[in-house]
Formats: C-alpha cells, structure tokens, sequence
C-alpha cells in the first residue's frame, strides 16, 4: 500500500470527520468522561460503523477512537494497565475493521488508520483544550502522554494522529516523545486568531512540531474554518513538510455548559483556497459529518 507519506507528497487526501459528533447524532450518549472512547467498552460495534461512513463517503483516512483514552479515567472504570492497553488497541483494530469492510467501495484508493492522541485537557473533560491552561511543565506532559504515546506506536495503526494540541508546553512534550518511536504521525494543533488557544506563538509551535523525523505532517485542527488559511501561512514559515486540516464545522463549543452554538455553515468554497495555500489533506472535525466529507472528497477530487 502506499505509504501515507507518499499520498500527501501527491496531496488531495481526504480525512473523516468528527467522530465523536458523528457518535452522538447515531443516538449515543457520550456525557461521560470518556466521551466517544466510552463506547470502545460498551458498543465498539458503532464506533466501527461510524468509521465505515466516513470511508463510505469517502475518506482516505479513519482517526481512531483513542482522543479522549486517559489511563486515569480508564482505571475508574476497572481497567487499569494492561487491560488499559488493550483498550487502546482495540480502537485501532476497529478502525482497520471498517476499512477492510469498505475496501471494495474504495475503488481501489488507498486507505489508512490514524491512532488519535489528544491533548491532556481532553482528560479533563472540561473544555481546558480549548485554553491549554494546564499549569503542567513540559517534562510533566511527556509523562503524562509517554505511555499511550508507546502503545499506539507499537500497534497497527499507520501513523499517529497527535491532534487539538493548544498550547506551545504540549507541542514540545508530544514532539519529543515521538522522537524515536519510529512511527509516522501527524501533530496538529489548535488555534483561534492567529496564535495557540494558549496564546502561544503559532509559528514557534509548528517549528517544534516539525523537528521529529517521525513527524510526516503538521497540521490545524478542531479551529474555526476561517483561522485554516493563517495556519497554514505560519506553518509554511517554518517548515516545508506538508499541512493538513481539518477544522471544525464553524459553530463554537460552550464549554461551561456543554453545548453547541452559532450555525453549521461548514464553507467548503474554502477547500479550494486551503488547497491552494498548501493544504495537502482536508477534513473536518467537531460537527462535520459524512455529508460534509463527502462534499470535501468532491472537491479534493474534481
């Protein structure tokens, strides 16, 4: 198969959507910790399906069910270390399920498994990814992230997706625990006007970002579609590996009190610009769904 490095040296890859959003509009209650991860221990089957959708409406690429994995959260649950592992692994093998199931509607387009590695505030399950206001130092973050980091490396999946990083301390940790891994991954980060939800410089982010031979592309996700195109020039300052994206549908995330707001106007008329400006994957994340990758995939594709 081609390697996933290769496909974005062509460009025009197609990522899936929001899972999590997917998940939810399929009638699951993700209000737990765990969010989308819930259902890894209690009906894996829809997270397969839902990753089958997005193949079917024509993604190259399926992000795993791991964004929101804690060890922490895990182990409240009574799965704790190695049982811990074999959840984390299991999210990838249903991923390669619904691409197997898929494969022949694929018309013979390459497809690959990206194991999602979230953030720490992701953990929190408190919107805290969207502020990176952690008070963790960079060594308490490698710490934090080393062993899921190592896990998912070690299994089947064909790259890391190291996603909604928001804060200059967090790109630095995960960069440095891919470094050495030896498996292909991605780190995007989140943004809003210009910089890091942190406030951090966004152009010092995606210069440490990019420094992991491991680390195939950088890119911006889980951000308004209209911060893409600044994202992708500050990536471009730094750094000539190729940039994905794949923002959120346009509407904002109330954290406190755990609602949507604003309108769905995902504006793929943008797809072509973020392409232009040097966007060689497109998606979508929070509340952009099979519909909406389909309409990307019709673009990416002509």
């Amino acid at each position: 198969m081609t390697s996933f490095a290769a496909a974005l040296a062509r460009g025009g890859v197609v990522l899936d959507g929001g899972l999590g959003t997917l998940l939810e509009s399929r009638g699951n209650d993700l209000s737990s910790t765990l969010w989308s991860a819930r259902l890894l221990l209690e009906n894996p089957a829809e997270i397969r399906d839902a990753h089958a959708e997005y193949f079917r409406a024509g993604a190259d690429v399926a992000i795993t069910a791991s964004y929101q994995v804690s060890y922490e959260a895990l182990a409240r649950r009574g799965h704790a270390g190695a049982a811990a592992d074999a959840v984390l692994r299991s999210s990838v093998r249903l991923a390669i399920e619904a691409r197997d199931a898929t494969r022949e509607e694929a018309h013979g387009r390459p497809a690959w498994v990206a194991a999602s590695v979230g953030p720490y505030g992701a953990m929190l399950a408190d919107g805290s990814e969207y502020s990176g206001d952690y008070g963790l130092t960079v060594p308490q973050l490698r710490q934090w992230h080393r062993r899921r980091i190592q896990v998912l490396a070690a299994s089947a999946a064909d790259l890391l997706a190291v996603e909604t990083i928001p804060s200059l301390a967090e790109a630095e940790a995960v960069a440095l625990e891919i470094a050495g891994t030896g498996k292909p991954a991605w780190i995007s980060l989140t943004s809003a006007f210009g910089a890091l939800r942190s406030g951090d410089s966004l152009v010092e982010a995606y210069r440490i970002a990019s420094d992991p031979a491991e680390v195939v592309a950088v890119g911006v996700n889980c951000t308004d579609p209209h911060d893409v195109a600044t994202a992708i020039a500050a990536a471009r300052q730094v750094t000539d590996k190729p940039v994905i994206v794949y923002p959120n549908s346009g509407e904002q995330w109330d954290a406190k009190n755990r609602r949507w707001m604003g309108s769905a106007e995902f504006p793929h008329e943008l797809v072509r610009e973020w392409i232009a400006a040097g966007a060689a994957a497109v998606g979508g994340c929070c509340r952009v769904g099979p519909t909406q990758v389909a309409a990307i995939a019709a673009t990416v594709r002509g």
